[in-house]
């Protein structure tokens, strides 16, 4: 019966990480959009206005759902960071392809 219980578990943890894999890679697909459109208008590949205002409200809903804030800023950075790299090399791809 116990090892039932921990199956259970498990499947739930693995059907949750598929969901986390997927909606980061719907994630990515937007902000490479972001990163085209940035390009393109000579912005910017990094916001901090912006990324601060998201870790503020990302800390608030942390706290609304019994997560420590702290760890939900340090999946927010490594999420941000990633998207700040692919949106530098796509301005760079912008940037030789005027040339």
């Amino acid at each position: 019966m116990n090892r039932d219980v921990l199956r259970n578990h498990r499947e739930r943890i693995d059907e949750l990480d598929e969901q986390l894999i997927r909606l980061l890679a719907e994630r990515f697909e937007i902000t490479k959009a972001v990163g085209q459109f940035k390009a393109e208008n000579d912005l910017p590949a990094a916001d901090p206005e912006r990324e601060r205002q998201q870790i503020s409200r990302l800390h608030e809903i942390a706290q609304i759902v019994g997560m420590d804030p702290l760890f939900g800023e340090k999946v927010f950075r490594l999420i941000v960071d990633e998207v700040i790299r692919h949106h530098e090399k796509t301005a760079e791809k912008h940037g030789e392809s005027k040339s």
